[in-house]
């Protein structure tokens, strides 16, 4: 966009300008969604990834801003936690990863969302993560569920972007925790759910377990035999589901890749730097940009 002079005004054509009248100045709406965390192989679901949106101003034509799409994280095995997802970042803002699933006696991981707490003996309680970590404000996500709460052998859901997991063990038919549901954006044009918790695992030698369902937006399920859990949906976020225990150790879903997605005026032309997988479609007076992998520098003009 070529700048010219102009003296009474810091506006022209409706674009604001600096106060040196050097380059335009502008708001750019974001989503940024962090990879879900892995689950466990011996119960927790894996947290969601962390989510952030809102509006950054002061975003300057020619100057160079970073995004990176975080990666979902791996399910455990052979009696090991989930780990955890990667972050997503758009300029100052990060969202963090989802927290890892636990495993036998072994609490959530910490995270954008927290992990769901694993499988223990009867009368145990393991601990889901916490989620928000490190603390943002609005928060990014939920906590994970804890593990074993009554019953035996029953692993929590991971937190999602819009509620914590589910506690496991809840009952006399030792349910796992359901994995927390996600958030819902409409940043892209159509509403879309992001950032749910996977479900957690179940043990099935123990008579009436059954399995976390995945949270809403991208959350895998949990399983109550020695399979492969269900992996997070690619690009949403979701968190993997916690696996159980038959004949031998399961293996934890893997979590789900983020996005990042940039609404801006359409006055203006985004030039995506190497590294970054994107596409750019109109949506009513707006350019929006969806980031599905990778990281580097993006510009506009």
């Amino acid at each position: 966009m070529a700048i010219r002079q102009f003296s009474k005004s810091n506006f022209l054509n409706g674009v604001k300008f600096n106060r040196f009248n050097q380059f335009a100045i502008f708001s750019v709406e974001y989503l940024t969604v962090a990879g879900g965390a892995g689950g466990g192989s011996y119960g927790g679901g894996g947290g969601g990834g962390g989510l952030r949106s809102g509006t950054l101003s002061n975003i300057a034509a020619g100057f160079g801003y970073t995004v990176t799409v975080g990666g979902g994280g791996t399910g455990g095995t052979g009696a090991g936690g989930g780990t955890v997802g990667s972050n997503s970042v758009f300029s100052t803002i990060t969202s963090n990863g989802g927290g890892a699933g636990g495993t036998y006696n072994v609490g959530g991981g910490n995270g954008g969302t927290g992990g769901g707490g694993g499988m223990a003996d009867s009368g145990s309680t393991v601990n889901g993560g916490t989620g928000n970590t490190p603390t943002v404000s609005p928060s990014q996500g939920n906590n994970g569920g804890n593990g074993v709460v009554a019953g035996d052998r029953s692993g929590g859901g991971g937190g999602g972007g819009g509620s914590s997991g589910g506690i496991g063990g809840n009952g006399a038919t030792k349910f796992a925790g359901n994995g927390g549901a996600g958030t819902s954006s409409s940043i892209s044009g159509s509403s879309v759910t992001y950032s749910g918790g996977g479900g957690g695992g179940a043990d099935s030698r123990t008579a009436g377990s059954t399995a976390g369902s995945g949270g809403t937006g991208g959350g895998g399920a949990g399983l109550t035999t020695n399979g492969a859990a269900t992996a997070g949906t690619v690009n949403t976020g979701g968190g993997g589901g916690g696996s159980g225990y038959s004949t031998s150790f399961g293996t934890g879903g893997n979590g789900g890749s983020g996005i990042v997605i940039l609404s801006y005026p359409i006055a203006f032309t985004i030039t995506i730097g190497a590294g970054l997988t994107g596409t750019t479609t109109t949506v009513g007076s707006n350019k929006v940009t969806t980031f599905t992998a990778g990281t580097g520098t993006v510009t506009f003009a």
